[in-house]
């Protein structure tokens, strides 16, 4: 056995690709308390179990391989084939054995099948030009007051917007307090 495990994965991974399916358990099974957490090893179990016709076991580890990579999809699409053959390889009078992802998957659907997104009135419309051309009130509350939207409302006319700009700004930034009282008193003088 390699100590390397990358190195010790390729050489089971070449055991499955020759057919050594027994030889690559084997392996794998001495490997098997070094990583319980191992996604590529569950992989590699569920592929030598499924080439010796042991669906159970695979479908046993491609779970593992879902629960613990739940957005790799190849797990997942090995476990609907090998779901597939186990269903194709069941003798008639035989009971079907509970299936923990299949019931999940079951619960899944159920819940997703009475999910209705809420209703919402946006759309991808941009606003219109007069709805944003109309003026908030100047006694309402301005979220990021900044010297530049002060600034901004001088030139549109908005003096008492700018005041009220300005007067945050000294709450914010005291060490420019005096400045932005300088530029009240220039904005006072134009009302």
């Amino acid at each position: 056995m390699t100590s390397d495990p990358h190195l010790f994965f390729a050489e089971v991974s070449l055991d499955i690709a020759r057919g050594e399916f027994q030889s690559a358990i084997n392996k794998l099974t001495e490997m098997d308390k070094g990583f319980p957490e191992s996604y590529i090893l569950h992989l590699l179990f569920a592929r030598a179990s499924r080439g010796l016709m042991l669906f159970d076991k695979a479908a046993q580890h491609l779970g593992c391989c879902c629960r613990i990579a739940p957005s790799n999809q190849i797990a997942w699409h090995e476990l609907v084939e090998v779901k597939m053959m186990q269903s194709q390889h069941k003798p008639e009078n035989h009971a079907p054995a509970f299936d923990p992802v299949a019931d999940e998957f079951e619960k899944l659907s159920i819940a997703l099948s009475g999910f209705a997104p809420p209703c919402t009135s946006e759309c991808s419309d941009p606003t219109p030009m007069a709805e944003q051309k109309q003026p908030f009130p100047d006694d309402a509350s301005i979220a990021v007051p900044t010297e530049s939207l002060a600034n901004l409302f001088i030139t549109q006319g908005a003096y008492k917007k700018a005041i009220r700009v300005y007067t945050s700004l000294i709450q914010i930034n005291p060490a420019k307090a005096d400045h932005y009282r300088l530029r009240i008193d220039s904005v006072l003088e134009k009302l």
